[in-house]
């Protein structure tokens, strides 16, 4: 074969590889909407033909004894469009729902505090209204901290846990650098957090676009983002979100969760997955030395360059990782 034809067949390949592994701004997946409370909750369910059917399962809501289900939680400001480069590495395992939660996303954004608890009340509620076994939790940021709760609680439902830029304990002043000390306490301020947050559209304009992500995100997928908080009264639960993270023991309803997940987690021996990035932003490079020594029955991957959102910047190194562990634990 002629040399440098070789060569052309060999540039072709890889570009090929490169178009294949690119991140798609397209949300590929039918809208589903359940009532909770009164209000709507907007999720996707995603089967493939190596599982079980929806219409194949008596009760439709329900799960198939032998089937997983990989339940996709994502955080502040975000919504399931997070997880779309990722499903369809776990859908031949079972099948994949991610959520919209309260006041995010699709969802209503009902007259509500927003608070943890809210939030956690509504995801119990889609748990159970769905009859969801065989939880695998993929888990990102307040996904994760109502994730290892819910997991805490009802420890027999889960089969795995699989987290990233994760809440795995009650927050100290010490642990942030100058600069997030600087912004934890304007976040919590009444009225310089309202400006900040609910007025200026920090988490989405800056914290989102610019500061937690690696790569520059489309006008798509921006708007994708932003569409759900057009307004002020819109942002509230964006701008609660940061309220209610446990810095030195308050609020203290949510230090008392954190803390009883966090040492719920040394001991459980549920197969968990702690996926990283370098820098981080949550889970650093000390998180993760921690992590892995305190954790019973972990594997951990590191998946590349990344901030906060490492979706967006390494989805298929992140769906490869969860491919390879899922399929280790079903043959075990």
């Amino acid at each position: 074969m002629n040399k440098n034809l070789i060569i052309s067949f060999a540039f072709l390949l890889q570009i090929t590889q490169l178009m294949a592994q690119s991140i798609s701004s397209k949300f590929p997946f039918e809208s589903k909407y359940i009532d909770l409370h009164g209000s709507k909750i907007h999720y996707i369910e995603e089967y493939s033909d190596a599982s079980f059917y929806a219409e194949e399962i008596k009760d439709k809501n329900a799960s198939s004894p032998e089937q997983l289900t990989f339940l996709f939680l994502h955080g502040n400001p975000t919504s399931s469009y997070l997880w779309r480069n990722i499903i369809p590495y776990v859908k031949e395992h079972g099948r994949a729902i991610a959520i919209d939660l309260i006041g995010m996303g699709k969802s209503d954004k009902p007259d509500i505090d927003y608070t943890f608890q809210d939030h956690y009340v509504y995801l119990e509620a889609f748990i159970k209204k769905k009859k969801i076994k065989n939880i695998v939790l993929v888990m990102h940021d307040w996904g994760s901290a109502l994730g290892f709760h819910y997991a805490s609680l009802n420890e027999n439902n889960i089969k795995g846990i699989v987290f990233m830029e994760a809440l795995t304990k009650p927050m100290q002043w010490k642990d942030a650098n100058f600069i997030e000390r600087i912004l934890f306490k304007r976040f919590r301020h009444p009225k310089r957090g309202h400006k900040m947050i609910a007025k200026n559209n920090f988490f989405i304009k800056t914290f989102l676009f610019k500061v937690g992500v690696k790569r520059r995100l489309s006008k798509e997928e921006k708007a994708y983002y932003a569409n759900p908080y057009p307004t002020i009264k819109s942002r509230k639960p964006i701008e609660i979100w940061p309220k209610e993270i446990p810095i030195e023991g308050e609020p203290k309803r949510n230090y008392d969760i954190i803390s009883n997940y966090a040492n719920w987690l040394k001991i459980t021996d549920i197969p968990k997955l702690l996926l990283y990035a370098k820098p981080g932003m949550i889970i650093k490079k000390k998180d993760v030395e921690r992590i892995e020594k305190e954790y019973k029955n972990l594997e951990s991957a590191y998946v590349g360059k990344g901030k906060h959102y490492i979706q967006e910047d390494r989805p298929h190194e992140i769906g490869k990782a969860i491919d390879s562990w899922i399929s280790n634990i079903i043959n075990l």
